[in-house]
C-alpha cells in the first residue's frame, strides 16, 4: 500500500511537472499568404509592421499568382489570399478585402525613341500584326513581345481591356512576377511588356532603364490610377475563406488603416481606408 501510494504521488508530480513545461513553451501565432506577384512586396512590409505590433507573430508572404491565392484560400492552405484584379462572378464564396488600387501599363526600354502607343498599336503588336519598331515612328528592330503566364491577374486585365484571347498573342517572352518582367525590360532595348504600374514607377525611379507609355493618351502613373482618369486599373485584394476573426480580422483591418498608407504609398499604391 505505501509503495502504491508513493506511485501515485510520483506520477501526480509528474504530470505536474510536465503541465508547468507545457506551459512555457511558445508556439507563434503564424498567418500564411499566398497569390500575387504584385501584392507581396507590400504584404512582406505590411507583415513586419504587423509583426513588431504583435509580439510572437509570424506573417509568411509566398507568391505564385492571383490564381493560387484564390485556390489556397479555398482549400485553407493559406489563411489570406493576395489577388490583383477584382473578384470573379464564381468567386462569390470568398471574402474580399481591397487594401490598395494599382494600375497596369505598357512598358519599354528606357532608351526606345516610341512615346506613346494607341490601344490598336498595342492590341497589333501583341497579336503579331506590328512586329518592327520602325512601324511605329521607332528603330528599324524587331519588336520583342513579353507576356504574363497563365494564372497571372495582370494577363487576365490585359486580356479583358484589349478583348483578345491569351491563344491570340503571340509571345517570344513569357514572363512570371512584375519583377522579372521588368528585369526582362531593362535588359532587352528592343522589348515591349505590361506590368504593375506601381512597381514599374518604384524601379524607373530608382534607375531601372524602363519607362512607362500613356495608354490611349492618358499617362500610366500611380496619380491618375488615384484621380480615376486611367483607363487600365484595378483593386488590389486580400480574400478570405470566411468571415474574419481573430489575427486575421486584425491583418486585415491593419492592412487598411492610416497605419499602413505610407506603406502602400512606398510601394508606389493607392492606399484604401475602412469606411
Amino acid at each position: 500500500m505505501r509503495f502504491w501510494r508513493q506511485s501515485i504521488w510520483i506520477t501526480i508530480a509528474m504530470l505536474a511537472l510536465s503541465g508547468a513545461g507545457a506551459a512555457t513553451v511558445i508556439t507563434p501565432h503564424k498567418l500564411v499568404l499566398t497569390g500575387s506577384s504584385t501584392i507581396a512586396p507590400l504584404a512582406v512590409e505590411l507583415g513586419r509592421r504587423f509583426e513588431s505590433l504583435h509580439p510572437g507573430v509570424r506573417v509568411d508572404v509566398q507568391t505564385g499568382g492571383s490564381s493560387r491565392g484564390i485556390n489556397d484560400t479555398r482549400q485553407g492552405v493559406a489563411d489570406i489570399g493576395m489577388v490583383s484584379r477584382a473578384m470573379k462572378a464564381d468567386e462569390q464564396d470568398l471574402q474580399a478585402f481591397t487594401i490598395a488600387l494599382d494600375g497596369v501599363g505598357i512598358i519599354i526600354h528606357a532608351s526606345n525613341p516610341v512615346t506613346s502607343l494607341t490601344s490598336q498599336q498595342i492590341a497589333d503588336i501583341y497579336t503579331g500584326k506590328i512586329t518592327n519598331w520602325q512601324e511605329l515612328g521607332g528603330k528599324n528592330a524587331r519588336i520583342t513581345v513579353v507576356n504574363k503566364a497563365e494564372g497571372r491577374s495582370t494577363l487576365e486585365l490585359f486580356l479583358t481591356y484589349f478583348q483578345l484571347k491569351n491563344s491570340d498573342i503571340k509571345p517570344h517572352i513569357v514572363i512570371g512576377d512584375n519583377q522579372q518582367g521588368i528585369k526582362t525590360l531593362a535588359g532587352n532595348s528592343h522589348a515591349v511588356g505590361y506590368v504593375s504600374i506601381g512597381t514599374a514607377e518604384y524601379g524607373a525611379q530608382r534607375g531601372v532603364p524602363i519607362k512607362l507609355l500613356p495608354m490611349d493618351g492618358i499617362a500610366a502613373s500611380v496619380a491618375n490610377v488615384r484621380n480615376g482618369s486611367y483607363p487600365l486599373s484595378r483593386p488590389l485584394n486580400l480574400v478570405t475563406r470566411m468571415t474574419p476573426t481573430g489575427l486575421v480580422k486584425q491583418f486585415l483591418d491593419f492592412a487598411r488603416t492610416e497605419q499602413a498608407h505610407d506603406l502602400v504609398e512606398a510601394q508606389y499604391f493607392v492606399p484604401i481606408s475602412i469606411d
